[in-house]
């Protein structure tokens, strides 16, 4: 089930989504100021190519994250999150766009702060 979750998700725009998580991630790692969040941008887009079967874990709570990550949410991650909650809310109206409302939270929750936190499978 989740090998068919996946490629509809990857057809139906996970692609673009995946995509442009590494093109984001590419133009952080360009910049110098950007380094610090070109590996958690990389692991988005990962985690936007195939979502269903893996899930987000903490793992780094460090001081240095945590700035890394309050800065990251003023900058950026809010406006991304609510990208992702703007698309959950629309295909949680039909049953069948549910499973794929859920991976946009999950989406949004790492969009808001990526610095620390690793995609295991489940």
């Amino acid at each position: 089930m989740r090998l068919l979750l996946n490629v509809l998700w990857f057809v139906l725009g996970g692609w673009i989504s995946g995509t442009l998580w590494l093109l984001a991630g590419v133009v952080l790692a360009i910049t110098v100021i950007g380094l610090p969040w070109t590996p958690a941008a990389f692991r988005i887009a990962g985690f936007s190519y195939w979502p269903f079967g893996r899930a987000v874990v903490e793992r780094d709570t460090g001081v240095g994250s945590g700035c890394l990550n309050i800065l990251w949410l003023v900058l950026a991650g809010w406006w991304l999150a609510l990208h992702h909650i703007v698309l959950a809310a629309a295909l949680a109206v039909t049953i069948i766009g549910i499973p794929f409302a859920w991976q946009h939270v999950k989406l949004a929750l790492l969009s808001l702060t990526p610095v620390g936190k690793s995609v295991v499978e489940v």
